[in-house]
């Protein structure tokens, strides 16, 4: 949805809310339930899509100062998209501090409602002016980004194959690149140490590949630039991260079917293309890895995973792993390949996984 319906239905919400004031009557916003009891997983299309359940914020006495930062909160979007200025997640908690009563007193909090007038809206936070701090991740390989320069408009080819021993960098949004690429296959990586080794020696040289730093969490525009990146050009997506709960959990199902605290864009911001490459249970015994032993917190994630979540309740080869890894009691990490070599992973793992790419998890 473009910029300037953004801003029209900002208008429309404050118009409703004073009407209803002006007719002595409470006013009322009903945000859509931002969980994961609230999603369904959509196995045609691939992602979490939310269900109906929705959350009513009424103007009360005890109300007062949460719908007063909403309705700042929204006065800060419009303002944005009117003068074509973007307002960093850190910088609209700091402006906040001019709103008297209505402050945010931490940054958690200010996110929290910048969120809830995101889904309100059913739109994505840069269409309303606000934008992440954090980088979209690296990328190296076999891929030609073509950028364009903002104050002339002039194209930009960037060669992700000529960056040394650095990468180019996914910046905030991504929806006006273009690619140009030959390459076979994406591999997300979680960890920036192990896309490093990748890329200093040119693993995507020789495999014809992509290589995506995610470090950790993939971010919104590294997930958006890896599902463009994938339709538009019908490469596959593999992803390698560790061993673990937060690793299929979080890392991986949030790559491929995204979030339930963000559902209202998951459509936009996940992958459904991507399989999940490793490290898996089962390569814990086929490569005699080292392991930890899991803490409470990685059992009560796994469990939780199989009981509640909707990805994983839906494949049972998901099942069968996380139940394996908890009857193992362990976790692995991806540089416990190093246990071998330095390089067993580009010279042994990486090119058995992808030999096999058939048994690769959903």
């Amino acid at each position: 949805m473009p910029e300037e319906h953004a801003s029209e239905r900002i208008i429309s919400c404050a118009r409703n809310i004073k009407g209803r004031i002006d007719d002595k009557k409470k006013p009322s916003m009903k945000f859509p339930k931002r969980s994961l009891s609230n999603v369904t997983y959509d196995t045609q299309n691939g992602y979490f899509k939310l269900k109906g359940d929705k959350v009513t914020r009424t103007l009360t006495y005890n109300t007062v100062k949460t719908f007063a930062q909403t309705l700042r909160m929204m006065a800060l979007s419009k303002e944005a998209i009117d003068v074509g200025e973007e307002v960093t997640k850190r910088e609209a908690y700091y402006v906040s501090k001019n709103w008297g009563d209505a402050r945010f007193d931490q940054q958690s909090e200010s996110d929290t409602v910048m969120e809830d007038v995101e889904a309100f809206f059913q739109v994505n936070r840069e269409q309303l002016g606000f934008i992440p701090e954090e980088k979209g991740g690296e990328i190296a390989g076999e891929l030609i980004v073509i950028d364009s320069e903002r104050a002339s408009g002039e194209k930009v080819r960037i060669d992700c194959t000529r960056f040394g021993s650095g990468a180019y960098s996914v910046p905030i949004s991504v929806e006006e690149l273009e690619f140009e690429t030959d390459a076979k296959f994406v591999l997300a990586i979680e960890t920036a140490g192990m896309f490093q080794r990748l890329n200093n020696h040119a693993f995507w040289r020789e495999f014809n590949c992509i290589l995506v730093s995610m470090g950790g969490v993939p971010t919104r525009a590294c997930r958006r630039f890896i599902r463009r990146l994938s339709e538009e050009k019908g490469i596959p997506v593999y992803a390698f991260v560790d061993g673990d709960p937060y690793g299929y959990g979080n890392i991986y199902r949030t790559l491929k079917v995204g979030s339930g605290n963000a559902a209202h864009i998951n459509e936009f911001f996940c992958v459904p293309q991507a399989h999940f490459l490793g490290v898996t249970p089962d390569d814990i015994t086929e490569y005699e890895l080292p392991t930890h032993p899991l803490t409470e917190t990685d059992i009560k994630r796994a469990k939780d995973l199989i009981k509640n979540d909707p990805f994983f309740r839906h494949h049972k080869p998901w099942q069968r792993a996380i139940k394996k890894m908890l009857k193992m009691g362990a976790r692995v990490e991806q540089q416990a390949f190093a246990k071998h070599s330095l390089n067993f992973v580009i010279e042994r793992y990486l090119p058995e996984k992808l030999e096999k790419v058939e048994n690769f998890l959903p």
